[in-house]
């Protein structure tokens, strides 16, 4: 079998990689446990060097990673150099505090010594997304490494050469051989790696139906797991926000990544008064930013990643429009190659339409108008979903106050929903469970011991 790497913006094949076999994939895994019984014992300090290396090539060669991105799954480019700027503070992040974070906890008991100690699992499975190809697994790698595991990687089937550039840059960077290895498998293969008896733990981020199936394997060989899934983050837009600022937000927000992103704003609230000047200027907005070629400077939204993806969105927006939603931007399938989906605006968004119940992966946005706050938060909560949302307001009180009655696992007031290494991310509900980043994403593949002295 093989994996076949395809530029969305021109249908071309790109370049076809041989998937390994299940003897080459079992030996990968075996080749990350044999380097884990040294690595776990490596300091932090030292675990660190490479670490901060890592960085350092990230950044050397962000548009040589871009263009990459741009190839394989669409990125624009400034935004893919963006993303590996990103993935670069991550390293850094976690090279710098990794230690602090999982220092010894004293608890005082009837012994002469008690204390939580923080130590790593083993090799862990991570099963990552095309959307932000580098990002995805950075976040996981840095903090999972940094605890003393070793990682293997099962990337999504069209970005294999995303996947073997990282593998490239823990190499370039120093870390021992097997410290994190590549997989180039399908999914065919993923069932089997989860039940590797030296697979310890699995983190997997993408749709809610393959996190279910992951989660599913997993808890059938009792293996800890991570899901950071699907998204239909709601914006609430109050009668006394910036309404400017609030419509250039969450424009950009929900164009990130030319709409492919679990935490873009998908879902505008906006309160009576404000609801018709918003809703003009959001599709002024959108409208303006600019569709095209990934690779060309002044390049705001990319394609679609792939073929099947852009027609199931279009699918998803004339069914809504079929069952009475208000098209007011977009909703067309552009001509020629390539799989673009232009930005598309929805208004009169009810229960029963996908784009209400379902989530959106697309450069769609979709208005609904609240009676007041208490209908804006029903509204906003009523989803499957939990993993971002915002407030937009002046009283930055009565924001606060309302990001924490959204049922959701990151809640932002006056800006969009973004991770950051320094905080908790993930969410609640069909978008998952588990967190990554900050203290508690790097303790998630810990073994929590206690250890008490008499």
């Amino acid at each position: 079998m093989s994996l076949d790497a395809v530029n969305p913006a021109t249908g071309e094949l790109l370049k076809t990689y041989n998937e390994m076999t299940p003897g080459e994939t079992a030996s990968a895994v075996e080749e990350a446990h044999a380097a884990w019984k040294s690595w776990r014992k490596v300091p932090f300090a030292e675990r660190a060097r490479p670490m901060k290396k890592a960085a350092a090539v990230l950044r050397e060669r962000k548009e040589e990673f871009a263009r990459l991105m741009a190839l394989e799954m669409g990125k624009p480019l400034k935004q893919g150099i963006s993303e590996a700027e990103k993935c670069a503070l991550g390293c850094d992040y976690y090279a710098e505090h990794a230690e602090a974070h999982l220092a010894p906890e004293m608890v005082k008991t009837e012994a002469s010594k008690s204390y939580v100690a923080f130590e790593p699992l083993g090799v862990v499975l991570a099963v990552m997304p095309w959307n932000f190809p580098f990002w995805q697994v950075f976040r996981f790698a840095a903090p999972a490494l940094m605890a003393g595991n070793t990682g293997v990687l099962k990337h999504a089937s069209n970005v294999p050469g995303c996947a073997l550039a990282i593998e490239d840059v823990f190499l370039r960077a120093g870390f021992p051989k097997g410290v994190f290895r590549t997989l180039l498998i399908g999914s065919r293969q993923v069932k089997a790696v989860v039940e590797h008896p030296l697979v310890s733990a699995v983190t997997l981020t993408g749709s809610t139906p393959a996190g279910k199936a992951v989660a599913a394997q997993a808890g059938a060989v009792l293996k800890k797991t991570v899901l950071e899934l699907g998204g239909s983050d709601p914006y609430i837009i109050l009668e006394d926000a910036d309404l400017d600022y609030a419509v250039n937000t969450c424009a950009t927000s929900r164009l990130i990544n030319s709409g492919q992103s679990c935490v873009n704003a998908k879902r505008f609230i906006v309160l009576e008064p404000l609801a018709a000047s918003f809703t003009q200027k959001l599709v002024a907005a959108m409208k303006a930013k600019h569709m095209g070629d990934p690779l060309a400077e002044g390049t705001e939204i990319g394609p679609q990643a792939r073929p099947d993806l852009r027609d199931e969105l279009h699918t998803q927006v004339m069914d809504s429009v079929a069952k009475g939603a208000k098209l007011l931007l977009g909703g067309e399938i552009p001509p020629g190659k390539g799989s673009f989906y232009p930005p598309t605006v929805l208004a009169d968004v009810r229960p029963g339409m996908p784009a209400y119940n379902e989530e959106l992966f697309g450069p769609v946005a979709s208005v609904f108008t609240a009676r007041d706050e208490a209908d804006a938060v029903r509204i906003a909560n009523d989803s499957i979903f939990g993993l971002g949302a915002a407030v937009f307001t002046r009283d930055a009180a009565r924001g606060e106050r309302l990001a924490r009655e959204l049922e959701a696992g990151c809640t932002f007031v006056n800006t969009l929903v973004a991770s950051d290494p320094r905080l908790p991310f993930g969410g609640i509900k069909e978008s998952g469970y588990g967190r990554e980043l900050g203290t508690y994403g790097i303790k998630e593949f810990v073994n929590i011991k206690t250890v008490y002295v008499k």
